[in-house]
């Protein structure tokens, strides 16, 4: 088992308020994530992997510049998914990688990358795998501005139309999969 603690505190102990927004957004996400998987024993989910993989999805905020979330790194946040892919591919975990690259939003299409010309490496950045598309949307539901509170689902939505046509497609897909009553 994968001590996911002791990766958080190595890169965030020195930035305790970073580090508490981290875990509670992050703890969130996770529980979420589990009560899916638990529902559809089915799905035969790596549930392990889905916990540490909830708990690192958002490792790379520490890079990104968002003052409100006590982020005070030089790149945008939109770059954090890739960001936190990298130190995760450093410390020897390609899975939990690419659940952290592939998470923001609904995912994110080269296309999108190349026609809004992201600050991101050009490459496809949406969910592939079970447990990457659970994680990506319990993640929907948690914001780390407001800590302990559930996002409605009118605002994910209102959040998701912002990126247009695809996205909506996404998110119904993720609906879809994860099989809550919404």
């Amino acid at each position: 088992m994968l001590d996911f603690q002791a990766i958080i505190d190595k890169y965030y102990g020195d930035n305790p308020e970073l580090r508490e927004v981290l875990m509670i957004h992050s703890r969130q996400v996770a529980d979420r994530a589990l009560r899916i998987v638990d529902r559809h024993p089915e799905w035969q989910a790596d549930r392990q992997f889905i916990e540490e993989a909830a708990m690192l999805h958002d490792i790379g905020i520490i890079f990104c510049d968002a003052p409100k979330i006590h982020c005070h790194g030089p790149h945008k946040y939109i770059e954090h998914g890739y960001l936190g892919a990298e130190l995760l591919r450093r410390e020897g975990l390609e899975r939990h990688a690419l659940v952290a690259e592939r998470h923001t939003g609904t995912g994110i299409t080269i296309e999108q990358v190349e026609r809004e010309e992201l600050p991101i490496p050009e490459r496809d950045y949406c969910p592939q795998s079970l447990e990457e598309k659970i994680i990506c949307y319990a993640d929907k539901f948690y914001s780390k501005s407001h800590l302990g509170e559930e996002v409605a689902l009118s605002k994910v939505k209102a959040n998701i139309w912002r990126y247009g046509h695809d996205a909506i497609v996404r998110w119904q897909e993720l609906v879809r999969l994860c099989g809550e009553n919404l």
